[in-house]
């Protein structure tokens, strides 16, 4: 009974792990001067820790001290849904399709400047923004005042 009921609740340990995985936010790379990443991969953008920002991307990763970042800068890119319109119903062509881009801008260990252009989640925009806000220090510049709505 004993190892039955540890056997169980081992394997529900695991699954859980699994399902909760890695620490951060689901980004999509767009590009900058990290190399070694292809643009448009998928990444990590990891905010948890009080001291620095971790980014990982298959096999890179970054971690980029708060303290260096000194450009924040948040854009959209809306436009109209001509495709669904067109396979699905006019209907859609009444809705914007919005993707949100961070560009994030530092110094890397060597003193040069590098910048990492991020598109992230709708669901997680305003926590990313925040959340480097409040850690960098710096305040995050908006493209547009579109950006500026969806961003607060």
């Amino acid at each position: 009974m004993y190892l039955a009921s540890a056997t169980l609740l081992s394997g529900f340990v695991c699954v859980f792990a699994a399902w909760a995985g890695d620490p951060g936010v689901k980004t999509e790379f767009i590009g900058g001067t990290l190399p070694g990443v292809a643009p448009r991969s998928a990444a990590r953008l990891d905010l948890t820790s009080s001291e620095v920002l971790r980014f990982s991307s298959g096999k890179t990763a970054l971690v980029v001290p708060y303290r260096r970042i000194d450009t924040l800068e948040y854009g959209q890119h809306v436009s109209r849904r001509y495709a669904e319109a067109i396979l699905l119903s006019p209907i859609l062509l009444l809705s914007k399709s919005r993707k949100h881009f961070v560009t994030l801008g530092y110094e890397d260990s060597g003193g040069q400047r590098q910048a990492l252009v991020f598109r992230v989640g709708k669901s997680d925009i305003r926590g990313v923004l925040a959340g480097l806000e409040t850690r960098s220090g710096r305040k995050v510049v908006y493209q547009d005042d579109e950006a500026r709505k969806a961003g607060q």
